[in-house]
């Protein structure tokens, strides 16, 4: 069944058409969907080069189907945790059981992701899907040997590129929910500001109020999700903060998280969110607040009011359940996955967590109705009249889906004036830093 590596290594590079539909890269009516990875931007479809559709392949029983997923960590990881309950639970609503897949934890992305892809291959899988961004080089060298096998990248960037038609990339309008989360900080925010809460301590030296954000590693999938909450929190409170982002170079670090949440708020930041997977940022935030400190968090994955009762507002989450199940159905009714999947708050691919005690009033309305108006597209997130870069208005930016997103060929995200996330490819794209966000490492 394991075909030679070597013999096939050349269609890497061949570009192929993303199926798509709505304003997702490649969805029918319904970003990386896992996360349900983007319908909610009214935008046309991005030109691509032509390929031939692949054939739909025959609908596979309940009874027979076998699923395998690759996750980098296990449920004690946040991230980890909402990907397997998102399994779990859109297996459980198809009828699928535990005999029906098999969950890898732990696996590196490293070699080891190609071997568990093998050993899934080799035990009857005909769907394997990988949760981690750094597993889909190894997913795509899987693929070449297993054609007759779908594997899915949540998170990667590489399928469109490969060429390959059983390779997909999955991915949710993170951003969408990351605003909305900016929306209840901004909404605190103001509160605080009314009252008189804040001191001379919270402001830079420019006078803007200070926040912060825990961020893994500079990549695009964290820009993307940093500048949705800056843009968040000034949609409510407008141009009067500062936003400060350490990286920890670690998907989850919880010992760097929390030192990286220390020092933000030692600095002074009063609002601190991340894009890293553990809950360590949002725990030291309630221990400093136990002090005393004026300081809120705002989480991600998971809900994390178990371990900051007082200080998390809020967190933003990917329903990876939509995505899941898309999956699944595909499977099970012997239709093609598009080579790239991404859906947000239109298709009920994104969410945030229960509202914290300390939310301000009024927070639950005004969620609402963000969350309304980016489901219809009157809300249009990353807006170019809203932001600048070195004091400019973006008008290009050109996604070179080679992967490497140098910007130096490819195709067009900015249109109209609004920069259009995972309509392209799945992933996020948005790479460059807007002015008020400063980069400490």
């Amino acid at each position: 069944m394991k075909k030679i590596l070597a013999l096939l290594l050349a269609l890497c590079m061949v570009f192929a058409l993303c199926a798509c539909s709505s304003t997702n890269t490649a969805a029918p009516a319904a970003e990386e969907a896992p996360a349900a990875e983007e319908a909610a931007p009214a935008a046309e479809e991005a030109p691509a080069a032509e390929a031939e559709e692949p054939a739909e392949e025959p609908a596979e029983s309940a009874a027979d189907v076998k699923i395998g997923l690759i996750c980098v960590h296990d449920e004690t990881i946040g991230y980890d945790q909402a990907h397997i309950d998102g399994f779990k639970t859109a297996a459980a609503e198809l009828g699928l059981t535990e005999d029906n897949y098999t969950i890898k934890t732990n696996i590196p992305e490293g070699p080891e992701c190609y071997d568990a892809c093998v050993d899934l291959a080799e035990a009857g899988c005909s769907l394997i899907i990988t949760d981690s961004f750094g597993h889909a080089t190894y997913a795509q060298q899987a693929a070449i040997e297993y054609p007759e096998v779908e594997f899915i990248s949540m998170t990667g960037n590489n399928a469109l590129a490969s060429g390959l038609a059983n390779l997909h990339n999955m991915f949710p309008h993170t951003y969408e929910s990351r605003f909305v989360s900016g929306v209840v900080a901004g909404m605190k925010l103001q509160e605080l500001i009314d009252n008189g809460e804040l001191s001379d301590a919270n402001y830079d030296a420019d006078g803007k109020i200070k926040i912060g954000y825990v961020g893994a590693f500079p990549y695009a999938e964290v820009i993307s999700g940093y500048t949705a909450f800056y843009l968040g929190i000034q949609y409510i409170v407008g141009d009067v903060i500062a936003m400060d982002v350490t990286f920890t170079n670690s998907w989850a670090d919880a010992a760097a998280e929390q030192q990286a949440g220390k020092a933000l708020i030692d600095s002074g930041c009063v609002i601190i969110s991340q894009h890293a997977d553990s809950q360590g940022m949002p725990t030291t935030a309630q221990a400093e607040w136990e002090k005393g400190t004026v300081c809120y968090a705002v989480g991600y994955n998971v809900d994390m009011l178990n371990v900051s009762p007082d200080a998390c507002l809020t967190s933003a989450q990917n329903n990876w359940s939509a995505f899941y199940g898309y999956a699944f159905n595909c499977i099970l009714n012997g239709e093609a996955i598009p080579t790239d999947f991404s859906i947000g708050y239109a298709d009920n691919g994104v969410m945030i967590s229960e509202l914290g005690a300390s939310c301000a009033e009024g927070t639950a309305e005004k969620v609402a109705e963000v969350e309304a108006a980016i489901a219809d597209g009157s809300l249009q997130i990353f807006d170019t009249a809203n932001y600048t870069v070195d004091g400019e208005t973006p008008t290009s930016l050109l996604v070179d889906i080679d992967g490497d997103f140098v910007g130096d060929e490819g195709y067009e995200a900015i249109e109209d004036g609004i920069f259009y996330e995972s309509k392209i490819i799945s992933a996020p794209y948005f790479s460059f830093n807007i002015d008020g966000i400063t980069l400490l490492n």
